[in-house]
């Protein structure tokens, strides 16, 4: 499950793990007009645990997904 909410200065994903226990805390992802934070609460430490990428690192995380094991560089479609 998973909700979207539009905030005045981002858009906040929040993950929820849903199936079968042990479940993990919720990962909440924040798109900035720059970059994108993707935070979760540790719970062996109590504290928030927070990554900021960039939306080209954010592209290659997404291509990387759907790839078989390698070394990849994303390139922009030459124009006609």
């Amino acid at each position: 499950m998973f909700t979207i909410e539009h905030e005045y200065d981002a858009t906040v994903v929040t993950l929820v793990d849903e199936g079968k226990a042990p479940l993990l805390e919720d990962v909440t992802v924040n798109a900035f007009d720059d970059c994108v934070t993707v935070t979760q609460l540790d719970p062996r430490t109590d504290e928030v645990m927070q990554i900021t990428i960039s939306f080209s690192q954010l592209r290659d995380l997404q291509a990387a997904l759907d790839l078989p094991e390698g070394v990849y560089q994303l390139r922009k479609p030459k124009e006609a």
